[in-house]
């Protein structure tokens, strides 16, 4: 049922694109050029209605039950219309961050899902307490706009979404969460589907309906899958989302550098520095393409790790990010202080 219910999705996907292209036209949902955007035409902007029309068909095909289900669903149609309104007028970003909130508080208070702890290598565990319910609200407003950040190249949201799904319904299966690792499947098929139509050259992008649904998915998923597994806590998801955590975390850092404003809009993402460095379009969006699969195996080594061979995979993760984010410029073309360090010890 579950092979039925990931194929119905995948060519419910491919139908669906088409007709949203064109109700996209009909309704003027485009997006139009302009400096900060890689592309030179008028593009229909909310694909993101045939990712979640191709999920609903799989997922009521079959009906995974988990008590935390009704809520993800209705914070899901929140984000959305949350989505949808944005890619249709532009609203304010307090009126996006009010719809991200609300339905991050229902999956909180009614889904009844929460950050309890986090366990770390050789520290053991730390409970939240009362932060739990705002480091679960944060974390999931964090993850469902980390992916929106990324969403600036043909294909780049959704691949690098797929990729997560795929590595989340591996850790799942792994952990026996069968309604994570089904209803990550089908959305992975549902997004797969309308990369044929969103990689390089674009015919659709998601806009901000489709960037925000995945991105609330993924971070409520990967909450979900690994939540109570005591040795690994928080820690498997944050690997997992290495690319738009890591692209996140060093668009504040680089903004903070810079004294700008932290939700200021910059081209200095991951996908702008590998275009400044020569890359292709499609190039750009392949190595991310790679990075987001190496982040995912190395979420399923790390679980499967003794501590010290945690902790190592984690020294080495870090060292490599640092190194790639100073030689490609990601949180500024002066900020090298691992390889100012490395050309110190070699003189």
């Amino acid at each position: 049922m579950l092979f039925l219910a990931v194929a119905a999705a995948f060519v419910a996907s491919l139908i669906f694109t088409p007709l949203v292209i064109k109700l996209a036209f009909r309704i003027g949902a485009v997006d139009h050029p302009n400096y900060r955007k890689v592309h030179a035409t008028v593009m229909p902007r909310i694909g993101g209605l045939a990712i979640f029309g191709a999920f609903l068909v799989g997922y009521f095909i079959l009906r995974p039950e988990d008590e935390h289900a009704i809520g993800i669903f209705i914070g899901a149609l929140i984000i959305i219309v949350t989505g949808f309104l944005d890619d249709m007028f532009d609203i304010t970003a307090k009126a996006k961050l009010a719809g991200q909130l609300t339905a991050a508080i229902l999956v909180v208070t009614w889904g009844g899902l929460q950050i309890d702890f986090i366990n770390l290598p050789l520290l053991g565990q730390f409970d939240f307490g009362y932060l739990s319910i705002p480091i679960t609200i944060i974390w999931i407003i964090g993850i469902t706009n980390a992916i929106n950040l990324i969403d600036g190249l043909d294909g780049l949201a959704a691949g690098v979404s797929t990729i997560a799904l795929l590595s989340i319904t591996v850790m799942a299966i792994i952990m026996g969460n069968v309604f994570v690792a089904a209803t990550a499947a089908i959305l992975a098929a549902s997004s797969l589907g309308f990369l044929f139509f969103n990689f390089h050259p674009a015919k659709i992008f998601m806009g901000d309906t489709g960037a925000l649904f995945l991105g609330f998915m993924i971070s409520v998923l990967a909450l979900l899958g690994f939540k109570n597994v005591a040795v690994v806590s928080l820690i498997i998801p944050i690997i997992m989302l290495g690319v738009p955590i890591s692209d996140t975390f060093f668009a504040i850092v680089r903004r903070i550098r810079m004294k700008q404003p932290i939700s200021a809009p910059d081209k200095s993402h991951l996908h702008h520095c590998l275009l400044r460095t020569g890359f292709s379009h499609r190039q750009t969006v392949l190595i991310i393409y790679g990075l987001a699969i190496l982040f995912g195996v190395a979420a399923v080594l790390f679980s499967q790790a003794t501590v010290w061979g945690a902790i190592l995979l984690i020294i080495v993760m870090l060292i490599v990010i640092e190194l790639f984010v100073e030689i490609i410029g990601l949180a500024g073309s002066n900020y090298r202080p691992l390889l100012n360090l490395v050309r110190l010890i070699g003189k």
